[in-house]
């Protein structure tokens, strides 16, 4: 077995390599930008090498510098993680010319799934079904609309080298691939360093199907399940689980076995998954599609790891190290289900725009397994304080549970996002909330378009229940108990027990409720609540970010914000506010003015930090609603902002090539 190994990347993937290592007793080596210089895995590691600069191409991309830093600690093996170098080639083969092995399959497996359009002739010639389309090499605009047109429509345009959901485009139209072909290009190149694109059929009512593969260097490849991937935002992956709702057993051996056979095909040993597109609209489940191959371990591993137990990590370094598999196909069992949700740093409520800055409060929930069954798992790799940069992937954490049952692993989710506290930066948190409540998805309706057609006005908050705006009012007006009572004693108007029981309001959403609460003791109140009594158990205490207790009994777990009159409280998947006092205080405040926001309709400002790459118009240009004006690169991503209105351009503000921050004008309509 190996002695020492080094993870040739960053953030949760570092740190959830580096635990399984320590298990195995493999000495660990982080590398690191000097953007991660404190960063955790930099931390949790034995040694750690400098790379180089922030940006990716001058440090995690630079394979020299990573081969360097192996060979002057003296690692036997290196872990590339996902992303950056991991299915990169010729890294794997310079590795191999350095003695030191690679964690993942032979570079000549790489080579031949990383192409994508290579790949799929692959695929189709071991027998595996692939998608209609072009897999030829498109040479321009002109003709990529040609291609479209003889495909049929709806087409997705992708970039040949791209993954990560970088470097894709629908279209449904001729002028959709006229607009979208050249940004294709552009990412697949600036991502990749690959400007080819191919056109496929775009499979009506698509669910994205991907299944674990695992093989070892003796000639046995295993699969281990699928995942269900299709709640999707822009072709980036939300949330994941396994197994899936829609695959019944003789769809999971069928595309098991396709996987085996070009897992085969190419010598593929190690972790690696076959991502298939299923159209949800064929009942008999027969039509599913080979996508892709990623050679690699899969960000959304670990619901595979907890349903089958299996530590896929641990697997990865043995079949490195040339060990046979410790299991056959037959000893694969899929344990109760599993599901992942992405906490990325964005902001749901501004269209998803990235956010960036400073992690000034961090609190995942407890992670473990909870009294009453289930199993809750937080990857992540910051801490309070950590900087959430342009220069990488805009996760912050994954949050993995595991039940006995899809109903029991959606609550779990739920129950833990309510305890998740980020503070300082946008979050999906709620977002992530709503979908693990909403009807559709517990009903496991589900396709890629889940997200646009649910939410076709953008998300604003998940809907409240009367019975939660039961428990909100109940906290509510607990907390706002116990800080008068603080605030009392601090002043020294309490010389004894605190009792303080008068009436009071509590307003959650406009809605009124007459409340009264008495102390009990420590940790223990009753509320007087619309003719009911409510017992309240909590060590909570004033300044604490989240309540946690039991109502009659029953859990209750919700992020509190104290602010002048009452308090914000976040549950379920929105913010609510409760405004707390007397009677009269609510008179007054009806006769208060409301500030009117400004117009800011008439200027195009940038939505979040990013480079101003292009910009489609000048000074006197007359547009139209709709019409793109400019493009803002962020987060690895191209973002084109829109006019909302007709209008003339009056004034320019920025130039491409320019920094922008969030807020910033880039030009002003008359």
């Amino acid at each position: 077995m190996f002695k020492k190994i080094l993870i040739a990347n960053r953030g949760e993937i570092a740190c959830r390599v580096m635990r399984t290592a320590k298990r195995m007793g493999i000495a660990t080596v982080a590398v690191y930008s000097d953007a991660d210089a404190r960063a955790p895995h930099v931390q949790m590691a034995d040694e750690a090498v400098r790379l180089g600069p922030a940006p990716a191409a001058e440090s995690y991309l630079r394979a020299d510098l990573i081969l360097e830093a192996a060979k002057a600690v003296g690692a036997d093996c290196i872990h590339p993680g996902y992303g950056f170098l991991s299915e990169r080639e010729s890294f794997a083969r310079s590795c191999a010319e350095a003695g030191i092995a690679f964690v993942g399959p032979p570079p000549e497996a790489i080579a031949a799934m990383g192409d994508k359009i290579q790949s799929k002739k692959l695929a189709a010639k071991a027998g595996v079904n692939v998608v209609p389309g072009y897999l030829g090499e498109i040479a321009s605009t002109e003709d990529a609309v040609s291609i479209a047109g003889e495909i049929g429509f709806p087409v997705m345009m992708k970039a040949s080298a791209g993954g990560g959901g970088k470097g894709m485009r629908l279209a449904w139209t001729q002028a959709d691939v006229r607009e979208g072909f050249e940004a294709v290009k552009r990412e697949g190149l600036a991502s990749f360093g690959d400007d080819r694109v191919f056109i496929e059929k775009f499979i009506q009512e698509p669910r994205h199907i991907e299944i674990q593969v695992l093989g070892d260097k003796h000639g046995t490849v295993l699969y281990l399940g699928e995942r269900e991937c299709s709640i999707q935002r822009r072709h980036q992956k939300v949330v994941e689980e396994a197994p899936s709702p829609f695959v019944t057993p003789q769809m999971r051996r069928a595309m098991g076995e396709q996987a085996v056979a070009l897992a085969k095909a190419v010598g593929y040993h190690s972790a690696g998954t076959v991502e298939l597109i299923v159209s949800g609209a064929d009942p008999s489940g027969e039509s599913f599609y080979f996508l892709e191959m990623n050679t690699r371990l899969q960000v959304e591993h670990p619901v595979t790891e907890l349903v089958t137990g299996l530590d896929l990590v641990e697997e990865m370094i043995r079949v490195a190290a040339g060990e046979k598999l410790r299991v056959a196909q037959e000893d694969v069992r899929l344990d109760g289900w599993s599901i992942e949700t992405r906490v990325y740093a964005e902001d749901p409520y501004r269209g998803f725009l990235p956010s960036t800055g400073r992690l000034v409060r961090y609190g995942p929930p407890p992670a473990g397994t909870r009294p009453n069954g289930g199993t809750v798992r937080v990857d992540d790799g910051v801490t309070e304080g950590s900087e959430i940069s342009r220069f990488y992937d805009p996760m912050i954490a994954k949050l993995v549970t595991h039940g006995e049952t899809r109903e029991a692993a959606a609550d779990l989710q739920v129950e833990a996002l309510d305890r998740f506290r980020i503070e300082g930066i946008g979050h999906n948190v709620d977002f992530l909330s709503a979908l693990m409540q909403h009807p559709r998805f517990r009903e496991g309706h589900l396709t890629t378009g889940f997200i646009a057609e649910e939410y076709p006005e953008g998300f604003s908050g998940a809907p409240a229940s009367e019975a939660l705006g039961h428990r909100l009012a109940v906290v509510a007006a607990v907390a706002d108990h116990a800080w008068r009572a603080r605030d009392a004693s601090l002043s020294g108007q309490l010389g004894g027990p605190i009792a303080i029981a008068e009436a009071r309001i509590v307003s959650i959403g406009g809605t009124r409720h007459d409340v009264r609460v008495r102390g009990e003791g420590e940790g223990l109140w009753r509320v007087d609540l619309a003719g009911l009594s409510a017992e309240v158990r909590s060590a909570w205490r004033p300044g604490q970010a989240v309540f946690e207790g039991t109502i009659d009994g029953e859990p209750v777990a919700m992020r509190l914000r104290r602010r002048p009159g009452g308090f914000d409280l976040v549950a379920r998947g929105a913010t609510h506010r409760a405004t707390i006092g007397t009677a009269r205080l609510f008179e007054l405040s009806a006769h208060m003015l409301e500030k009117t926001p400004p117009d800011l309709s008439r200027l195009l400002i940038c939505p979040m930090p990013g480079l101003l790459t292009q910009l489609h118009v000048k000074a006197g240009d007359r547009v139209e609603a709709g019409q793109p004006l400019a493009v803002v690169e962020a987060m690895k991503m191209e973002n084109i902002l829109r006019a909302t209105k007709p209008g003339t351009v009056a004034r320019v503000a920025a130039a491409p090539g320019d920094s922008l921050a969030v807020d910033q004008i880039i030009l002003e309509m008359s």
